[in-house]
């Protein structure tokens, strides 16, 4: 910033580079709609008033606002590119995302981390990063790789580096796992940010949680559970996104007191949904339609976040902030028509004005991901049913499960526990990094489909190669088809794969264009649903998070039934 300069600019003794004209303001400081100006110097706001600039862009009747801010996510899992996803999403207004690089980094350690760092150079979009802290998930994954204190501790030196991302391993801390308080400890000394996952966390245990420097959380399903956090001092993320949707839950926190202190964050997006729906201008349309203040709903993904993640002079229209702006038709549709970055124009009426996709990196660990075993129905039949059977209960629109324990019928056990009209399926997860042959095998309620197999390598948050299906003919076929792909998501019957999509990049996400990818995703959701998969579901994102053993209750990976709360597998499989 030219201090001077910026000084000339906001006193009018120099025009602006860039003025914005006949505008209301969006004050987020105040709440209030101010008539006026906005004069940009060198990418910052210099005034707010009457301007005069070397280029004058009539936005009148428009409402000004700043850029939106995504406090959570994961890049990963919108099965995108970042050059993709920002086409996807900066033409809605986001500005920036606070990422979490764990999913490549559980296949691919440091050398995921790079290598999604390097697709992020050159965007127009604030893309920063927070570490991942618990690769693997849970003692009890199997992930491609581990990444202790060392690992993580040089990244601190990048300035988009913001801090340490969701600390899953909530019992870790409490018990004051050595390892795991390393990382703490590397983050506070680098005074860094510390992010929370921790569901259904209280009492002593939240305590301890948040004394150990863990500042926010973005797996509340309630607002008792958040209104508790709130207290005891964190922040709370709320999560609207393509598997888990909380905005309804949590909207008391949509209002003072609580508004202050939480925010908006997605955590997994798809494609479609961003086409289709928009992204945090999606969460903001929504809040207010069930009456949320628009002040307070755009607050929540700008001057909050920015300031929960130490990012001064960001989050606001006012002078000496970055000059990252959202020009809106009104507070009633949201529809984003102008976006701007350290005050260049980067999209406009739904279309981003620079095309920043560029080639892929070489990268054999990255693009060559598969080490796995041919796959075959014998390994998947358990040699016999037992008279009571355990069976992971979905739950609707929740990643939450159920422990649901059934007696098997005549049906089921001459199936080998498939009862299709009981919805009891068989699920299968296959450990994909290492070559190891490990199967866990398992049985889920609430999925729906009556015939054929759904599989995915996008598998929570190990990413092994996780299937569902009516029979173990089909179930094989379609972990037979991701592995050839090396990765992707599939849809079988009668043995046949009937729709897909490769996922070459470390088995998480397709260079195709984000429309591409959205046509692929509704040709395999039309498929699952013509199998029967249930309304109440995402069949992938849904299936992607049975194998993620931080979320409770019951939970499947490679080494079997894992009860999440107990941290013990139940039933080992293979």
């Amino acid at each position: 910033m030219n201090l001077k300069r910026i000084i000339d600019v906001a006193m009018g003794r120099e025009k602006a580079d860039l003025v914005l004209k006949g505008a209301s303001v969006l004050n987020v400081f105040t709440e209030q709609l101010e008539h006026k100006d906005v004069a940009i110097c060198d990418g910052f706001i210099a005034g707010l008033g009457l301007y005069d600039g070397k280029e004058e862009v009539n936005v009148s009747g428009k409402i000004i606002v700043p850029g939106f801010m995504d406090a959570h996510m994961h890049l990963e899992s919108t099965l995108l590119t970042p050059a993709e996803f920002e086409r996807g999403s900066l033409p809605c207004g986001t500005t920036a995302v606070m990422a979490d690089p764990h999913e490549i980094t559980n296949v691919a350690g440091n050398e995921g981390i790079d290598y999604i760092m390097k697709l992020c150079e050159n965007l127009d979009m604030h893309i920063y990063f927070n570490l991942p802290s618990c690769v693997p998930a849970a003692p009890l994954e199997e992930s491609g790789e581990t990444l202790e204190a060392e690992d993580l501790k040089p990244y601190y030196d990048k300035d988009n580096v913001l801090g340490l991302a969701e600390v899953m391993n909530s019992i870790g801390v409490t018990e004051g796992d050595p390892a795991l308080l390393q990382k703490l400890r590397d983050a506070k000394e680098a005074d860094r940010i510390i992010d929370g996952h921790a569901p259904f966390l209280g009492g002593k245990d939240l305590c301890a949680y948040t004394a150990a420097g863990v500042k926010s959380d973005h797996e509340c399903t309630d607002a008792t559970e958040a209104i508790e956090k709130l207290s005891r001092g964190q922040w709370i993320m709320i999560r609207e996104g393509t598997a888990a949707k909380n905005l309804n839950a949590l909207l008391p926190l949509c209002k003072p007191p609580y508004s202050c202190r939480s925010m908006f964050c997605t955590d997994d997006r798809h494609p479609e949904d961003l086409l289709r729906e928009g992204h945090l201008d999606a969460i903001i349309r929504k809040a207010v339609e069930k009456g949320v203040k628009p002040a307070h709903a755009i607050q929540m993904c700008t001057l909050n976040t920015a300031t929960y993640f130490g990012l001064k002079d960001y989050g606001a229209v006012a002078p000496g902030y970055h000059a990252d702006i959202v020009v809106l038709s009104d507070l009633i549709d949201f529809q984003v028509e102008q976006v701007y970055i350290d005050g260049k124009k980067v999209a406009e009426n739904g279309k981003v004005l620079n095309n920043n996709v560029r080639p892929l990196p070489d990268s054999e660990k990255i693009l060559h991901s598969f080490h796995m075993p041919q796959v075959t129905p014998e390994q998947l039949r358990f040699k016999e049913i037992k008279e009571r059977q355990r069976v992971i209960g979905l739950k609707r629109r929740e990643l939450l499960t159920d422990e649901i324990i059934i007696q098997p019928t005549d049906a089921g056990k001459e199936n080998n526990g498939i009862d299709i009209e009981r919805d009891i399926l068989k699920a299968a997860v296959f450990e994909r990094h290492h070559d190891t042959g490990h199967i866990g095998i398992g049985f889920i309620s609430g999925y729906g489909i009556k015939r054929g197999a759904i599989a995915t390598s996008v598998a929570h948050d190990s990413h092994n190669l996780i299937v569902a299906g009516c029979s173990e003919e089909d179930i094989a076929a379609a972990a037979e088809a991701v592995r050839e792909m090396g990765g992707g998501l599939v849809v079988v019957e009668n043995g046949k794969v009937i729709e897909s999509l490769p996922l070459p990049i470390a088995g998480l996400m397709s260079p195709l264009p984000i429309e591409e990818v959205e046509n692929r995703l509704n040709q395999l959701k039309a498929a699952a649903k013509r199998l029967g998969a249930s309304d109440d579901i995402d069949p992938f994102m849904t299936l992607a998070f049975v194998s993620l053993p931080v979320i409770p209750v019951l939970r499947l990976n490679g080494k079997g039934l894992i009860d999440v709360n107990r941290q013990k597998i139940v039933e080992a499989t293979f």
